[in-house]
């Protein structure tokens, strides 16, 4: 079941409730509910529908109801919660639906049993709803609630209890100082600040931050709030918020302790402690760390933090030491994660890296952090380059974010919404606020900016944001800064000269510009001027159109003035005698206030009045009187609020009873059209009448014939029955067959497909195979060709071999001869030693033919030219060693 049907069910069980409040409509509303809470209700009452409005109205009236029972009250209250999942649906539930003043309601109704788990779960809606919320004193129970929440927080009560009551308590007296007076005015003040100092030695870090938040709204400016955050104690505390905030119990407990320190930052001698802390450089980094997570909550948290301390001087400066120190080392690392020490140079390393991630961070939910980190970093480097050296040391910062930057220029897509529209213009605003007016004005960081920036990324910017002008103060002021930026780089990126004079000729360019110079910011009217001055002397640019613009704003002008003067004089509550007197008195009093001040101020009568004694004495009567016409005007304003919450609530529901009685008036005017078709018909049908008459005679007659067509048509009926049955028959088979056939096609084509896609391989396939057998052929040819050069090779091997063997056998016989030679040398030895010498040399030649032998088997391809020249030497020295050995002889003859 879709999520309308569901609330038009639910709006119809709310209505039968009312109508009647038996235990079956309790029943039957009670599952409504709960269904309507099993679906998706994101951002339900942000859309504007009269049908969600129309359901939460009645359940917020049903809870608020006495007689409701605590089950009916506890399923409504659970969907109520649901329906509060983001801030736009808080607002509107709290301001628009009264549901703070309900839930107070119900648990002043059940406040006798505090541990009921209705009064817990009503405890932890308000909680949820009141967090960043102002609640006015006179909201209805609002006394109440805040005695329920003062007892049980002196109770002795589970910590179940106490936690919800601390935390909503918490979210009333923060920046309420209606509420804050009304609680130092009750009879237990004291005991209930006692009570909270001793729950600063709890064991729940959430219960001792919502302590400290509590008494840091109720004692900061006075004498107990002086002794808890003096000198000696606000380092323990420093300590105490840092470590929270870094190692807390989770995102709640984070979330309330940023709040707590951007309170106290707001004391200006608080401030001053911080600045002067010791370890506030070290605390700094570690939070810095808590923006590498991926959750967007506390991002913004810590975010929001940074912030706060931006709006200290004396912080500024640290903080830029914490982020802009180590920028080169980011850019070598890369964003490397280092160790994870407080003192480490990694977590400084990585420090500014993280808050430049969340530029651009795809996480859900990370919009308003780069709103965030984009405003935080030029509040950083407008400090850091107004230093002194300060451009040199953020260079590498700045060379790191101009990319991530530029980035953010692009991705505008109208489709998308009003939304994003609104968050693309608050990105390019802070983006280029952060680069013309702060990194142009350093000649390093300008000509960074002048490299990455071109021509055609602030033109197509530009031309865009002037395609989506509306009036509003979102698109003007972004296309007027991407204007200012185009200024600032006219001289340096190539064509932006042309590109900048262009757009100021633009027709388009008027209604921004006017709205720019009519208002009432101050840098909105400089930048406006400085455009005007630069298209002033343009040829086309629509000067007259200007003017009439302006004219219109300005005469625009003292009629919304009119109408919200008529608004605040319709929002007055106070009776015109009380009304009277309080002004009667203020203006009496501040008379004498004021001329004391004067008196005071310019030294004339305090010097005579020096030694007087009851100089204090006055004084001290006028500042009661000044914190009496403070918490007079605390009321009178939180009067105004109420009656204007009341009137808007008003205007709500003359918006539905005018929605509803066009409804009905439609409904009527549609009925009353009905009524006449049906006059008119009925008229007809009276004349037709009267010939119906005169004809039910004729048909009388007809009727026995007629009588026997309708048996013959009976029968014919019969047989259209049976052949209708045989024909549906039929027609399913015809169905179920063409959607048979219809498969067999899809199949058929699959199939087909499947089939070409094998013939393409099968092709491919045989060429292949083709190519190969062809490759195959020649390989087995080229191997024949060696086989056969292979056995002629053998054949020569083999011949050679033989050869060799010859050449053994008589190697061998003149080795017999050599043997036969040397006993004859032996016995001549001493007469022939030229013969010896000459036999040495034989031997060297024998042994250089061995070496030779041995060569041959190697190299077979050269033998027999080795063995020719072999043959021939070895005929050489045979007949030398013959004729040697013939000439022996004869000598020794």
């Amino acid at each position: 079941m879709d999520l309308t049907t569901c609330l038009k069910s639910l709006l119809s069980a709310i209505q039968q409730y009312r109508g009647g409040r038996t235990t079956q409509h309790a029943a039957q509303l009670q599952k409504q509910v709960e269904e309507v809470s099993g679906l998706k209700c994101d951002r339900l009452l942000s859309s504007g529908q009269v049908l969600p409005s129309e359901c939460v109205s009645g359940l917020v009236e049903l809870a608020g109801n006495h007689n409701t029972s605590p089950a009916l009250t506890s399923a409504i209250v659970s969907l109520l919660a649901q329906l509060a999942c983001d801030d736009d649906s808080r607002v509107m539930l709290h301001s628009s639906y009264n549901l703070t003043s309900t839930l107070a309601s119900v648990i002043h109704c059940h406040g006798a049993t505090p541990g009921e788990p209705l009064v817990l779960q009503c405890l932890q809606v308000l909680q949820k709803l009141t967090y960043n919320t102002r609640i006015f004193q006179s909201t209805n129970y609002m006394h109440e609630l805040v005695a329920f929440l003062m007892t049980n927080i002196q109770s002795q009560n589970e910590d179940i209890i106490i936690m919800p009551c601390l935390g909503l308590m918490a979210n009333l007296c923060r920046d309420n100082h209606s509420l804050q007076s009304h609680i130092k005015s009750l009879d237990n003040v004291k005991p209930f600040y006692r009570t909270l100092i001793n729950f600063l030695a709890h064991n729940s870090l959430t219960v001792v931050v919502f302590t400290l938040s509590i008494l840091s709204s109720l004692t900061l400016n006075e004498k107990v709030g002086g002794k808890l955050f003096d000198a000696k104690n606000i380092h323990q505390t420093f300590q105490l918020v840092f470590n929270i905030i870094v190692n807390g119990d989770g995102t709640l407990t984070r979330k309330y302790s940023v709040d707590l320190l951007v309170d106290l930052l707001k004391n200006p001698k608080i401030a001053d402690f911080l600045t002067r802390y010791q370890h506030f450089s070290a605390c700094v980094s570690q939070v810095l760390g808590l923006l590498q997570s991926k959750d967007p909550d506390s991002a913004a948290k810590v975010l929001e933090l940074l912030l706060a301390m931006c709006s200290v001087s004396g912080l500024r400066s640290l903080l830029c030491e914490v982020v802009f120190k180590p920028a080169a080392a980011k850019v070598r690392a890369g964003g490397r994660r280092q160790g994870p020490g407080p003192e480490a140079g990694g977590r400084k390393a990585e420090s500014g890296l993280a808050l430049v991630q969340w530029l651009s961070s795809p996480v859900e939910g990370a919009e308003s952090c780069s709103l965030q980190a984009l405003h935080l970093l030029h509040e950083l480097l407008k400090e850091a380059l107004g230093a002194e050296s300060g451009a040199d040391r953020v260079l590498g910062f700045v060379e790191m974010l101009l990319p991530v930057l530029l980035g953010l220029l692009r991705g505008l897509d109208p489709a998308k919404g009003d939304a994003h529209l609104r968050q693309h213009c608050s990105r390019v605003t802070y983006v280029t606020t952060l680069t013309a007016p702060l990194l142009c004005t350093e000649d390093s960081t300008r000509s960074m900016v002048s490299r990455q920036v071109s021509a055609q990324l602030c033109l197509s910017q530009a031309e865009s944001l002037l395609s989506l002008t509306d009036g509003s103060y979102d698109l003007p002021e972004a296309l007027l800064k991407t204007l200012e930026l185009m200024s600032k780089l006219r001289e340096q990126v190539k064509d932006m000269e042309t590109s900048f004079y262009r757009m100021l000729q633009d027709q388009r360019i008027v209604t921004p510009l006017s709205l720019a110079l009519t208002s009432s910011h101050r840098e909105r009217v400089q930048t406006g001027l400085s455009l005007l001055f630069e298209a002033t002397p343009l040829p086309d640019f629509p000067s007259l159109v200007l003017g009439e613009s302006i004219a219109a704003n300005n005469a625009y002008r003292p009629r919304e003035a009119e109408l919200s003067v008529k608004r605040v004089a319709v929002q007055e509550v106070p009776s015109p005698r009380t009304n009277s007197s309080l002004l009667d008195s203020s203006g009496g009093s501040s008379w004498g206030v004021q001329s004391l001040v004067e008196k005071i101020q310019n030294g004339l009568e305090l010097q005579e009045q020096v030694k007087d004694s009851h100089v204090s004495e006055i004084i001290d009567v006028y500042a009661q009187k000044f914190s009496a016409f403070a918490s007079q005007e605390s009321r009178l304003q939180d009067l105004l609020e109420a009656k204007a919450l009341a009137l808007s609530q008003a205007d709500r529901l003359l918006a539905q009873y005018r929605f509803q009685r066009a409804q009905a008036e439609a409904e009527a005017h549609k009925l009353g059209c009905l009524l006449k078709d049906a006059e008119r018909r009925r008229e007809e049908l009276q004349g037709e009448l009267g010939s119906q008459v005169l004809e039910v005679q004729r048909s009388k007659a007809d009727m026995e014939e007629l009588l026997q067509h309708n048996a013959r048509l009976q029968r014919d009926s019969e047989e259209h029955q049976a052949l209708k049955g045989a024909y549906n028959a039929l027609l399913n088979r015809l169905n179920e067959s063409e959607r048979l056939l219809t498969e067999q096609q899809v199949a058929h084509v699959s199939l087909t497909k499947q089939s070409d896609a094998l013939r393409n391989n099968h092709e491919a396939l045989q060429l292949q195979h083709e190519r190969t057998a062809s490759v195959l052929e020649e390989r087995e040819e080229e191997i024949r060709c060696l086989r056969s050069e292979l056995q002629q090779r053998n054949g020569d091997i083999t011949g050679l071999r033989g050869e060799l063997r010859a050449e053994e056998e008589k190697g061998k016989e003149r080795d017999q001869e050599r043997r036969d030679l040397e006993e004859t040398v032996d016995v001549l030895r001493k007469e022939l030693n030229k013969t010896e010498q000459a036999r040495k040399d034989a031997s060297i030649k024998a042994s250089s033919l061995e070496l030779q032998k041995s060569q041959l088997e190697a190299k077979l391809k050269q033998r027999e030219d080795e063995l020719s020249k072999h043959s021939s030497m070895i005929a050489m020295i045979h007949s030398l060693s013959a004729g040697k050995m013939k000439s022996d002889v004869n000598l020794s003859l």
